[in-house]
């Protein structure tokens, strides 16, 4: 109600309905403004959230087949390590993070965020994707073998097709988590560029009150999206939160 309706009609609470005169305005001023402009932001969170979860995706679902289906020294240790990694906060590598990626002249650059977001997704989707693939029917794989498939052409040409539910559920996860983030990008580029949510609070501060119109309106278009997202990939990701696979 408040993303839709004039600031004057809001004042004594937006379930006051005395004046109701529904505009988008909030919406058009948040994405048009001149200092922050929200449609610049969601560029940007696409530029960031899109390789920063195709890129994740791709080199974990190797990864992740690579520990289900092949054998070799200390495979174990080396995956409980990757585990181990998901429970280490951003607060605690916030400093040296920063660090390096000054050393890298990788501040205030969107590379160095699709960087940062895909190094940090690794871990949590090697693990999902290792146990899912690792439910396969390996039949299927020793078949095209048989037939003499390489094990390049095994996992794309067959795993891969079968592993969609699971592609799908990881990459609505990833992109929300990398869509949503403020705590990295507040880190590496405190500046310029920003994404969509660095912008909300900034859109808020109007020259004497907070506006609460424009918050609203910028808060509901970044929600869109991975709503929007979720929406068009239910079917999959549901599927691939209960380990569905083929059927028959």
């Amino acid at each position: 109600m408040t993303a839709i309706r004039p600031t004057s009609e809001i004042l004594g609470g937006w379930w006051d309905f005395t004046e109701f005169n529904p505009t988008l305005q909030n919406m058009i001023d948040s994405l048009t403004n001149p200092i922050f402009s929200m449609a610049e932001g969601l560029v940007n969170s696409f530029l960031v959230a899109i390789p920063a979860t195709l890129i994740p995706i791709f080199v974990a679902t190797l990864a992740g087949y690579g520990f289900a289906r092949f054998s070799f020294p200390v495979r174990d240790y080396i995956f409980l390590t990757i585990v181990l990694f998901m429970a280490v906060p951003q607060q605690m590598i916030a400093i040296p993070i920063f660090q390096q990626m000054v050393d890298l002249k990788l501040t205030n650059n969107l590379l160095g965020l699709v960087i940062l977001h895909s190094a940090f997704g690794l871990p949590w989707i090697i693990l999902f994707m290792r146990n899912f693939l690792g439910a396969l029917p390996v039949e299927i794989e020793e078949a095209a073998r048989v037939d003499g498939a390489s094990d390049f052409k095994v996992f794309f040409k067959v795993v891969l097709p079968m592993a969609m539910p699971a592609l799908a559920s990881v990459a609505v996860l990833q992109f929300m988590w990398v869509w949503n983030d403020f705590f990295f990008a507040l880190v590496l580029t405190p500046v310029d560029p920003q994404v969509a949510t660095q912008l909300i609070p900034k859109l808020a501060l109007g020259q004497f009150h907070k506006d609460l119109g424009l918050l609203t309106a910028s808060s509901m278009l970044v929600m869109m999206v991975p709503i929007a997202l979720y929406v068009v990939l239910q079917k999959y990701y549901v599927r691939g939160m209960i380990g569905w696979t083929v059927k028959g």
